[in-house]
């Protein structure tokens, strides 16, 4: 813990801390992307709806959690974590790790015991991948960190799917494999502009390792098949042309600004673009799922 965290880590209360270490800004998107789902596969109730966001909540938190607790040696390295709860003294680890690990223990029993076995395992499967493929095995070894572990992302959709059906079909698996293909080029928009931050925490991001071009052309190469991933629901007949139509307007501009990104320009202000429209591109995505289902019924 530095000197300079602390000096400059805000005074909060206590609950207020709590739902820091979750990262409620984060989960929101996942929320939406486990919500949008249940309306494309059914209609399900209120109360299903509420128990399958507080628990979706739940085991994303409890993740979020457990990873600030292993990353705590280098949170303090990078401007963007030195004022998470505990490189800023305010938490210490044990308590951030039993949290973690209490609200994933919650989470499951939860969606267990008022949903299905399946939606709990499935969240519960993306709680072991964050923390277990990602946070601990490919973060710190290898800059295909964001790719494969960035599979504990895409199991949202899964919930909401499993959570309506109680299965887990093709039109499943293809919103699975939306949120695979989108985390490649959100993530390495944020570490373009972070290169130096991960440095110095020795995470092998993609620029560091491959360079910029290399990732750049990376981006671009999943960007096209993401749209020709968004673009399968309606081939298959599964969604309309509300959700066509917005998913080629959406996925254009998407691929807009990764072509931008070159390294013969200034690229800083392209690159935050992409992530901040990334964030907008993937949660205006799924809510025209949910449109576009509830339109054509």
């Amino acid at each position: 813990m530095s000197a300079s965290a602390v000096d400059v880590a805000p005074t909060v209360p206590f609950w207020r801390v709590l739902i820091e270490l979750t990262k409620p800004r984060i989960i929101s998107l996942l929320l939406v992307t486990t919500a949008a789902p249940m309306y494309v596969a059914g209609s399900p109730s209120w109360t299903l709806l509420l128990i399958v966001m507080v628990g979706g909540y739940l085991m994303a938190g409890g993740a979020n959690a457990v990873n600030m607790y292993v990353d705590r040696d280098i949170d303090d390295h990078m401007a963007r974590t030195r004022l998470r709860p505990i490189p800023s003294g305010r938490m210490a680890a044990p308590a951030v790790l039993a949290f973690g690990i209490a609200c994933a223990t919650a989470a499951t029993w939860m969606l267990a015991a008022f949903v299905n076995v399946l939606t709990a395992a499935l969240a519960l499967g993306g709680f072991y991948c964050y923390v277990f493929v990602y946070t601990r095995w490919l973060k710190r070894a290898s800059p295909q960190n964001i790719v494969i572990g960035g599979a504990a992302g895409a199991f949202p959709p899964l919930v909401g799917w499993a959570a309506v059906t109680g299965e887990i079909n093709l039109m499943g698996l293809l919103l699975f494999l939306i949120v695979f293909y989108w985390t490649p080029p959100h993530f390495w928009a944020l570490a373009l502009l972070k290169q130096r931050d991960y440095q110095k925490a020795g995470v092998p991001m993609a620029p560091l390792v491959w360079g910029e071009r290399e990732t750049m052309a990376q981006m671009r190469w999943y960007t096209v098949i993401l749209l020709a991933l968004t673009l399968l629901p309606v081939a298959t007949g599964s969604l309309g042309i509300l959700y066509g139509a917005s998913a080629l307007v959406l996925g254009a501009l998407l691929l807009w600004g990764v072509w931008r990104l070159t390294p013969e320009r200034e690229w800083t202000a392209p690159a935050w673009w992409v992530y901040k429209y990334s964030l907008l591109y993937l949660a205006l995505l799924f809510v025209a799922m949910a449109l576009d289902e509830r339109i054509r019924l």
